[in-house]
C-alpha cells in the first residue's frame, strides 16, 4: 500500500505548549468544536486558553502546525488510555476543523480526511505507533468529550492500517455481565469510571449507528474481537 507523502504543513506557532517527559506512543484526533476555523486557531494560539495541538487540518485539507512534536501540546486535558494517564505526555494531538456537536455537526469533507490520513500516516511510520494507540478524544476522555465524533470515517484510516477495524468476521459473543464487560472494556484501554460514558465512547467509536450506552450483543461481540490479536474487519 503506498501513500501520498505528508501534506504541506504552515507554520503557526501556539506558545501552549511544555516539555515532553517520554516518548510518542499515542495520537490523539480531536474536532475543533468551534463555530469556525479561524475562532479555534486563535483559541488554540492563545496564551490565556492554555490549550493547543500540534495540528490543525481546515476543511480544505490545509495543514497547519502549532507546536513542534517533540513538545508536549495541551489537547487531551484530564485522560486516560491503557496505561497512560498524562495522555499529552505521550501523544500527539490533531484537531480537525468542524463545528462540532454544539455548533452543527457535519460529515468531514474528503479533502480534508485525505490530508488527515496522510498526516496520521506520516507521524504514525516516524514514531513507530500502533494503530491501536490511534484515537479519539472521546475515547481517552469518555466522562467530558465526544469528538471527533460519530460522523468521522474511522474506516477509511483502518483500510490503510492507521487506526483499529470494526471487527465484522467471525463474531461471538461472549455472553458477559455488565461487569465482565466493563472489565474488558478496561482490559481494551477505556476508563471506566463513570460506566455509562465508557460504554457510549465505545460505540461513538466502534459502532456509531446506536450510540445509546445499552450493552447487547453486538457490543460484546465487537469488544471480544477487539482483544483478539488481530481484529477482523472489513475496513
Amino acid at each position: 500500500m503506498t501513500f501520498d507523502p505528508m501534506p504541506p504543513v504552515i507554520e503557526a506557532p501556539s506558545p501552549n505548549f511544555d516539555t515532553r517527559p517520554g516518548p510518542i506512543t499515542m495520537i490523539v484526533l480531536h474536532y475543533t468544536g468551534m463555530r469556525d476555523a479561524e475562532s479555534a486557531i486563535a483559541r488554540l494560539r492563545d496564551p490565556e486558553a492554555k490549550v493547543s495541538a500540534h495540528y490543525v487540518v481546515a476543511e480544505d485539507g490545509v495543514v497547519l502546525r502549532l507546536v513542534d512534536e517533540d513538545k508536549r501540546a495541551w489537547h487531551a486535558g484530564r485522560s486516560h488510555w491503557r496505561q497512560w494517564d498524562d495522555v499529552n505526555s505521550v501523544s500527539i494531538g490533531i484537531e480537525i476543523v468542524n463545528p462540532g456537536h454544539e455548533f452543527g455537526y457535519r460529515p468531514f469533507p474528503d479533502q480534508q480526511i485525505d490530508a488527515v490520513v496522510r498526516l496520521v500516516h506520516s507521524i504514525k511510520d516516524r514514531h513507530g505507533i500502533t494503530r491501536g494507540n490511534i484515537v479519539g478524544h472521546s475515547d481517552v476522555a469518555p466522562a467530558r468529550k465526544r469528538d471527533p465524533g460519530e460522523l468521522f470515517p474511522w474506516g477509511i484510516l483502518a483500510r490503510r492500517r492507521l487506526a483499529l477495524p470494526r471487527p465484522t468476521k467471525n463474531l461471538m459473543d461472549p455472553h458477559w455481565t455488565e461487569s465482565g464487560f466493563l472489565l474488558a472494556l478496561e482490559r481494551f484501554g477505556y476508563d471506566v469510571t463513570e460506566p455509562m460514558a465508557a460504554i457510549m465512547a465505545f460505540q461513538r467509536r466502534f459502532r456509531p449507528e446506536l450510540i445509546d450506552g445499552e450493552i447487547d450483543a453486538e457490543c460484546r461481540m465487537i469488544l471480544l474481537a477487539l482483544l483478539l490479536p488481530k481484529p477482523q474487519g472489513d475496513d
